[in-house]
């Protein structure tokens, strides 16, 4: 029942969430106790807004899973009106250690519309790269997503005004790391340079993401029409498919990088979105 699985994922990748809750369902069948098989069959229930068959094999799914992906999921969003929502934060964050599980919440809550249809606009992607033509539908959802992330950076602010910048050793890694995203998504390179200083302590004090950090700084960088440092940022090549923007002194981009505990550019391009990085480094 692997291949059911593996055919649900690959069939959701493609934006056929039918055929890939009719596999994940096969997989379910035969073998309940697949924890990943059934959270990706409750995502897909919840990408069509079938909230209660999602809800149903949600709580299954985690059941034995103590990590708090769960609450950042923008797959999940159609169930986060939902009371039963609010019982699987306050489950989930049970199961958890942290100083301050109320901003955790708070701040996962954030991240999650930081997402927010990134799906549907990962299906808008492939078409492009397919085609060359946007789909009519992408700029609805985008204007939608513009909003959001306005929208969201306001509500960070609060928080931030309210809790102070958070920390891993307050909120855990992935709630820490919720106003990097909010701050890299943000439409206006302002708000990048004017929270730069405060991402690269968290970088360097090792209580935030370096990867933000790096994707950040890179992207004021090529919204300047300067080189990227680190390799962070893509653009759409002639043939459609994502390459790298420039980058500065490519030959030593791997020594900067691992400066900041990141792996080599090679590495990274080629699993984030299968370019070949062939520049030798010193």
């Amino acid at each position: 029942m692997l291949r059911a699985q593996q055919k649900g994922d690959a069939f959701r990748k493609k934006g056929m969430l039918e055929k890939a809750i009719t596999a994940y369902e096969m997989t379910y069948s035969t073998d309940p106790e697949n924890a990943r098989n059934t959270y990706n069959l409750a995502c897909a229930y919840a990408l069509t807004h079938r909230v209660e068959k999602a809800f149903t094999y949600l709580d299954r799914a985690l059941k034995k899973d103590s990590t708090l992906w769960v609450l950042a999921d923008n797959d999940l969003r159609a169930l986060t009106s939902d009371q039963r929502w609010i019982a699987i934060e306050k489950r989930q964050l049970a199961k958890q250690q942290l100083k301050n599980p109320d901003y955790a919440r708070l701040l996962l809550r954030v991240i999650m519309k930081d997402q927010a249809f990134d799906y549907q606009l990962d299906m808008a992607k492939a078409q492009f790269a397919k085609t060359g033509e946007v789909p009519h539908w992408y700029y609805p959802i985008a204007a939608q997503k513009k909003k959001i992330t306005t929208e969201n950076f306001m509500e960070l602010k609060k928080l931030l005004k309210k809790y102070g910048w958070p920390r891993y050793d307050q909120v855990g890694k992935l709630a820490a790391d919720a106003p990097l995203l909010v701050i890299n998504h943000h439409p206006e390179d302002s708000v990048r340079v004017a929270y730069l200083p405060m991402v690269k302590k968290a970088c360097e004090s090792e209580q935030g993401s370096c990867l933000e950090y790096a994707k950040i700084y890179d992207r004021i960088l090529v919204n300047q029409g300067k080189e990227q440092w680190y390799g962070m940022q893509f653009r759409y090549g002639s043939n459609r498919q994502l390459e790298p923007f420039p980058v500065a002194d490519p030959s030593s981009v791997d020594a900067r990088r691992k400066a900041i505990g990141l792996e080599p550019l090679a590495v990274y391009l080629k699993r984030k979105i299968n370019f070949k990085w062939t520049i030798p480094q010193e």
